[in-house]
């Protein structure tokens, strides 16, 4: 069979089993009665679920988290299986525990977006590099006939290599030397293996030779999403993680866009406070102008009293024009104990306003001051802005390149270690090609998979697994075949994983 009739044929199966997925209740909400988060990388977490016997959940598989405390749902994947308790990465940090939340699988999503995926393969083949998938096509849908079994006998090594073995570490020593030997030729390799214990630990073992080779294993091998464990044969892998790799890559790339944003935040929480300032302090002085108006008519009003009251005590003394005079002036005795009483109750006013305004005036200092620390730094802040060209600037600099470019940073990475699951549906590895690919276990994944991830490579195919796993002929194809994807699945997502170190 041709390889464009393998993709239609391996579209078509999917679509078929998307049907399959629904009637088995695949898709179907399964309640968490308790999960817990036990790691994060950037933007990514990692929740173990305890979920009820007799779940089926299919590794890779997208899935929607109703946590059930008054958060909003998020989005995430499913990885595997850690003790009995579900393994799920998640876009949003939606608390430390949570009780009787539920969890609703996309398992038919799934199935449609790896069709669309394998259709477009078959339908758009210049998208994709299909070179060394033709070489491929033999190994997936074997015919009985003698032509094609000497066909596929007669593929080029350079294009399709097999490393079969009992003994894993054999076969994993052989895959590390043959990566180190590539990446010295400056190959990009993707490394795959069927479910995230197994890449976890390869990626482990990859990491080990890389580094006993002296190469940059850190700078060179990146695994694909969050790692189960964090550490696999002796090598700390979370570090390795592509999400952690991105994220302190862009953080120390972006370390003066930081800084810049950390001043631009301070500035702008700031300016509200000190104008808030400003308008009180200016209400102070508004209020101590008063309180100064005040207290001067009350001095002139004290004056005038003291004045009468001089009249008084001196008025026998005066001579008699003097007091005719006063009497002209409609000041005699009787007038001035008047005008007494008039001046006392003009001062008594002025004092319940003077105290009124002493009061606001104490309401006031507080909210006027200033901390000392805190218009130095207002000021020297100010200065940065409007030397950097004011804020308008300075959120157009903050805006430019605001999002992290995922492909750019995955182009940059030699080896990429991932599940064919993320290759089928993570549109990054439609845009991304890669020289060598590399499957581990190579039979317990079903041709859909392989299919779509050998879409990818340009150059050459390394296929290794157990030699058990090709006893017969049947039995290898029963594995590869469509007909058991779903099947194959969820067997493999039923491989107990190791523990989260």
């Amino acid at each position: 069979m041709k390889l464009d009739e393998l993709l239609a044929l391996s579209a078509t199966q999917l679509t078929d089993e998307r049907e399959l997925a629904m009637s088995q209740g695949l898709d179907a909400p399964v309640d968490i009665p308790r999960a817990h988060h036990i790691g994060k990388a950037g933007s990514l977490h990692l929740y173990s679920c305890e979920v009820l016997p007799g779940s089926k959940i299919i590794a890779d598989v997208p899935i929607t988290l109703l946590p059930g405390n008054e958060m909003e749902a998020t989005e995430g994947y499913f990885l595997g299986w850690l003790h009995g308790s579900l393994i799920i990465q998640t876009f949003d940090h939606v608390g430390l525990t949570l009780e009787h939340c539920t969890l609703i699988p996309d398992t038919s999503g799934f199935l449609e977006t790896g069709a669309a995926r394998l259709s477009a393969m078959a339908t758009q083949p210049d998208s994709f590099t299909l070179g060394p998938a033709e070489r491929l096509a033999p190994w997936l849908h074997p015919a009985p006939n003698s032509e094609t079994t000497a066909a596929r006998d007669n593929i080029p090594t350079t294009v399709l290599t097999t490393i079969w073995g009992d003994d894993r570490a054999i076969r994993w020593t052989k895959l590390t030397t043959l990566i180190v030997d590539q990446v010295k030729k400056n190959k990009r390799i993707l490394l795959v293996a069927p479910d995230h214990e197994t890449i976890d630990t390869l990626t482990g073992t990859v990491a080990r030779a890389l580094k006993m080779a002296a190469l940059p294993h850190r700078s060179l091998l990146c695994r694909y999403e969050l790692p189960l464990s964090k550490e696999a044969a002796t090598m700390p892998i979370h570090e390795l993680g592509y999400e952690a790799q991105m994220y302190h890559f862009y953080a120390k790339a972006n370390a003066k866009k930081i800084a810049l944003r950390k001043k631009y935040d301070r500035f702008r929480e700031l300016t509200p406070i000190l104008a808030y300032k400003r308008d009180k302090q200016k209400d102070l002085n508004e209020v101590k102008l008063l309180e100064w108006r005040l207290l001067t008519q009350l001095s002139d009003w004290q004056g005038k009293i003291k004045g009468i009251d001089k009249i008084l005590a001196d008025y026998e003394a005066l001579p008699i024009w003097k007091r005719m005079s006063m009497q002209f002036a409609g000041k005699n005795i009787d007038t001035l104990a008047e005008y007494r009483v008039i001046y006392e109750g003009k001062i008594h006013g002025l004092m319940k306003e003077v105290e009124i305004a002493q009061v606001r005036i104490k309401e006031l200092i507080p909210e006027a001051t200033i901390p000392k620390d805190l218009r130095p730094e207002y000021d020297e802040l100010k200065e940065d802005i409007v030397r950097l060209g004011g804020t308008k600037k300075i959120r157009e600099m903050l805006g430019a390149g605001e999002g992290t470019n995922r492909q750019a940073f995955a182009q940059n990475k030699r080896i990429m270690a991932t599940t064919p699951g993320r290759i089928l549906t993570d549109p990054l590895f439609r845009k991304v090609p890669y020289d060598l690919l590399i499957v581990d276990d190579a039979p317990r994944i079903p041709t859909p998979l392989l299919l779509a991830t050998s879409g990818l490579i340009r150059e050459r195919i390394i296929l290794s697994g157990n030699t058990n796993d090709l006893l017969t002929e049947d039995a290898a194809a029963s594995v590869r075949w469509p007909h058991a994807f779903l099947n194959t699945l969820l067997s493999i997502a039923a491989q107990p994983t190791s523990a989260v170190s």
